[in-house]
């Protein structure tokens, strides 16, 4: 392998590492392996601390490939808790406000998921990397500023209920770059004439990078240690 001239790399991110721990990690090894001070390592499309699943990690020459990935199509599986929402619109926040359940069933819900599908407006989540004036919104939402993002058009190709276990459903979603699933929840539950918040998140899939291809951070010295280096 050479990953000077570049290397692609696909990694399953763990449960609260944000996307610079994992580069991190497969960076600092990579510089003692090849005996080199510098070397370019990047993240093709962010993932949220609490999300976990496919992070492609682009090496050397091949960070001129990051665009090219983050426009490819993306497919998550999201768990969603229906009945209550929190300022971030997953678990990073507490419980701001509940909401009324009772009216929502299975068909109630479905029909509901049939109007995100297609060329939608989404406005970004106040805790996101969206920048207002030169700086990220989660830094601003963090220190209690008022955030006010606009909307950005976006589509979804798919969205499946894998699972309806009220007050908690579970989705299958294929999206285009810039779709936050955290303000897909708060949608979702807005549409329901309730409120929702994100419990869990893996992305499945980027472009034709499945899970399944991924390897796990823990696995990635020794994987190393065998492979070939050309220099």
């Amino acid at each position: 392998m050479n990953f000077i001239e570049g290397e692609v790399l696909y990694f399953n991110k763990p449960l609260t590492w944000t996307s610079f721990n994992l580069v991190a990690k497969v960076k600092y090894p990579l510089l003692r392996k090849l005996r080199v001070k510098k070397l370019k390592v990047g993240h093709a499309g962010t993932l949220d601390p609490l999300a976990t699943g496919v992070m492609i990690i682009c090496i050397g020459k091949a960070t001129k490939r990051i665009e090219e990935f983050q426009y490819q199509t993306k497919e998550y599986i999201a768990t969603i808790k229906l009945g209550a929402t929190t300022p971030s619109f997953d678990l990073e926040k507490e419980i701001d406000a509940t909401y009324p359940t009772e009216h929502i069933t299975r068909e109630v819900v479905e029909e509901a998921l049939k109007k995100f599908i297609g060329s939608i407006e989404q406005i970004p989540p106040a805790f996101s990397a969206c920048k207002i004036d030169g700086e990220r919104a989660y830094e601003l939402a963090r220190a209690g500023k008022e955030v006010e993002l606009k909307p950005k058009t976006l589509v979804i190709d798919e969205i499946e209920l894998l699972e309806c276990n009220l007050p908690e459903i579970k989705i299958r979603v294929v999206c285009s770059k810039g779709t936050y699933i955290r303000a897909l929840a708060r949608d979702i539950g807005e549409a329901l004439n309730s409120g929702a918040h994100l419990t869990g998140l893996i992305r499945t899939r980027v472009g034709d990078v499945k899970l399944e291809h991924c390897m796990e951070i823990e696995d990635f010295v020794e994987w190393l240690d065998k492979q070939e280096i050309e220099k």
